[in-house]
């Protein structure tokens, strides 16, 4: 018989043709690691990219505020944050009852929304009436609070609407009003003109209510707007029966330095220069420190402890100002837990508030 030669085999007794699939897959591995660190790198590139335009506009925005102040101005207002978006503001009865909607007209050229709530023990009257019977029903001898908001949305926002509830479940008359550049208010704001605005409300309010108290609720920025109001209206020779502060701050420049936006820019160089000292440029100021040293109207503050927004360090900074002012008025402090969890805008959840407003009325 004729001998054949055995299969060429490996050391391991495996045909020859095996250890060349496995050079043949170890050929592989050098390209696929080849890819993989290409792909390592373009991430990197990418993210450098990223990390360099963050930069960029980091250092950019600070002077590109300074050139425009206006800008700032933009900030402090957000009145082109119209939210809620899907709510018509002239129809108030969606979200709120026994409201009407109305405009006044400040001055020549601008329009201001405003919202009136009846108190609800009025709410079975009020169905199918109009405005003429809610403007009547201004001097039914219960008390009336004229709500500035604070800055960005309109007056339909839900912890807005929701402050509205309480108040009218507790028997106040309730007016809010959007400023000019405002929801469905034409204009552009500034101090003077949300000002004004407010102004011409409580003024317009008190021709109608014969006698029954008018108080202005600010919250936030509207606390500036309250006193700015107010101290108008003083040197007018009418001034408003109270001032309510809702987490209010001593002037826009110092709350600007607590903002979150601010916070970004703490360790910035030339913070100030940039940041706080553009508030006067921009034309405002707020100035809720110098507003309290000579009001003669009662003063209430509200602040929660857990404000994230506007410390209550300004608020109690705030009240011992006001305590220092040469009138002798009603001047009261409240503050709310930190563990309540109201933080800037929840304070309405509080059942003690209405208690704390009626109190405080009483006394004055």
């Amino acid at each position: 018989m004729k001998r054949r030669d055995p299969p060429n085999k490996g050391a391991t007794g495996r045909p020859l043709h095996g250890r060349g699939s496995e050079t043949k897959s170890q050929t592989k591995q050098p390209h696929f690691s080849k890819n993989k660190k290409r792909s390592s790198s373009w991430w990197l590139t990418c993210l450098k990219i990223f990390g360099l335009s963050l930069l960029v506009v980091y250092v950019t925005v600070p002077f590109i505020i300074r050139l425009f102040p206006v800008l700032l101005a933009k900030v402090v207002y957000l009145n082109m944050v119209k939210v809620p978006f899907f709510v018509d503001t002239r129809q108030p009865g969606e979200i709120l009852n026994h409201t009407t909607s109305f405009y006044l007209t400040p001055e020549e050229g601008i329009t201001v929304g405003v919202w009136h709530t009846v108190p609800t023990s009025r709410a079975e009257e009020a169905k199918g009436k109009d405005q003429s019977w809610y403007e009547a029903a201004l001097s039914d001898e219960n008390p009336v609070i004229i709500y500035l908001h604070g800055n960005g949305g309109t007056r339909a926002v839900d912890h807005r609407v929701q402050l509205m509830k309480v108040l009218s479940a507790s028997g106040f008359h309730v007016l809010a009003i959007d400023y000019r550049g405002f929801a469905d208010s034409t204009g552009e704001p500034s101090e003077e003109g949300v000002t004004e605005d407010s102004v011409y409300l409580y003024q317009w309010v008190k021709a109608r209510s014969r006698g029954s108290p008018v108080c202005l609720w600010g919250h936030s920025l509207g606390t500036g707007i309250a006193t700015n109001a107010a101290k108008t209206l003083q040197e007018r020779g009418n001034p408003p029966d109270a001032v309510i502060l809702e987490a209010p701050y001593t002037n826009i420049r110092e709350a600007g330095a607590y903002h979150p936006f601010g916070k970004i820019y703490h360790m910035f160089p030339w913070f100030e220069y940039f940041f706080l000292d553009t508030f006067a440029l921009s034309n405002n100021v707020f100035p809720n420190d110098e507003n309290v040293k000579v009001l003669s109207s009662p003063l209430l503050i509200l602040h929660a402890e857990d404000d994230q927004v506007v410390p209550s360090s300004l608020a109690k900074k705030l009240h011992e100002t006001a305590l220092m002012a040469p009138h002798s008025r009603e001047v009261k402090l409240v503050l709310f837990p930190a563990a309540l969890g109201y933080k800037h805008k929840f304070i309405y959840k509080d059942p003690k508030l209405p208690g704390i407003i009626w109190n405080f009325l009483n006394s004055i």
